[in-house]
């Protein structure tokens, strides 16, 4: 059983995602009571992708955050660093390109794209601000960043129940649905230790976003950030 630790170190990282791609989706799925489905709705309506842009999707795991930007005439490409998801994601999707990249190095050429999302990704960075600024050199000058990210929940007691979920009850979910729950240990960790969101926000403008703006979901356990790439 992998676990990675929080000091993120890529091969680290990627090993965990390669224990935990077969079963990933449906995991994720149960521990999160159907509500992945709500908040991929939600990164489609912040991205709008329109017929013809480019749309790169970093941390696209198996493509499942993929699909709905192929579904609305967008060319989409799913770029993740752990093999073990890209192989599954080829057995589900197969009709995406999928590409093997790092958030820090992306292989792809200045103002290539019209968009650039993350979903439950740059936490899991080993430095958030400088993926930023590689997300911000890859996309077209007035185009957009979406981040989808754990967050922290706005309700006091509701964000008390929800730090004890994390820490007790999702290990043991993923346990029972055949996942790797050490890594799911991580992943929690990884959670309760992530700026809340004004501290992202934060590090969207330090990394050369303009116009940022976030809205929670769920009460704040996910918040969606959103920028645009200046024109001058």
């Amino acid at each position: 059983m992998n676990r990675a630790s929080l000091d993120k170190q890529p091969q680290d990282v990627a090993r965990m995602f390669d224990d935990v791609a077969p079963r990933y989706d449906l995991t994720n799925d149960i521990m999160s009571f159907g509500q992945d489905r709500r908040w991929r709705t939600e990164v489609l309506r912040a991205v709008d992708p329109q017929p013809g842009q480019r749309v790169l999707d970093i941390a696209a795991g198996t493509g499942t955050s993929s699909l709905p930007f192929r579904a609305k005439g967008a060319h989409v490409v799913p770029a993740d660093f752990s093999l073990g998801m890209l192989r599954q994601g080829k057995k589900q999707a197969s009709g995406l390109p999928f590409v093997a990249a790092d958030a820090m190095r992306l292989p792809f050429a200045d103002d290539s794209f019209d968009a650039v999302t993350m979903s439950f990704g740059l936490r899991n960075v080993v430095d958030a601000q400088g993926a930023l600024a590689e997300f911000l050199r890859v996309t077209k000058p007035g185009g957009r960043v979406v981040i989808c990210e754990f967050s922290t929940p706005t309700q006091p007691l509701f964000r008390k129940i929800y730090s004890e979920y994390l820490m007790t009850a999702l290990p043991k979910v993923a346990a029972r649905t055949g996942s790797n729950a050490p890594s799911y240990v991580y992943l929690a960790e990884s959670i309760a230790a992530w700026p809340d969101q004004a501290g992202l926000g934060a590090v969207l403008q330090d990394a050369g976003w303009s116009q940022v703006e976030w809205r929670n979901l769920t009460g704040g356990i996910v918040a969606l950030h959103r920028g645009t790439k200046g024109v001058g």
